[in-house]
């Protein structure tokens, strides 16, 4: 094998596993936004049957003293959420408390 053809070897062999790689993040990507939008329609569905999580009412706790970081912390440290998905739920619940009120 001549080094024209090693070369062209290896090109192949480092597009190989970057495809690879690259199929693989979009999967996982994929799989994460399937994930939560299937907890979003649980919330849903929760919020229409008129189920309190336990995880709730620690935050319902924090919400209705005004901390709303807490709360988003709390959140947080029992579902093990992003962040975002955090702060996105405490305002849902957030949300609801205004309603009710």
């Amino acid at each position: 094998m001549g080094p024209w053809e090693a070369t062209l070897l290896v090109i192949a062999t480092v597009g190989s596993v970057g495809a690879a790689a690259g199929a693989w993040f979009q999967e996982r990507r994929s799989s994460a936004t399937q994930l939560a939008a299937i907890q979003r329609k649980l919330d849903l569905v929760m919020d229409h049957l008129g189920i309190t999580a336990p995880v709730e009412a620690e935050v319902v706790r924090h919400l209705e003293g005004g901390r709303t970081i807490e709360a988003v912390r709390a959140y947080r440290k029992q579902t093990g959420t992003s962040l975002i998905e955090a702060k996105q739920a405490v305002d849902r619940i957030a949300g609801r408390l205004r309603l009710e009120r």
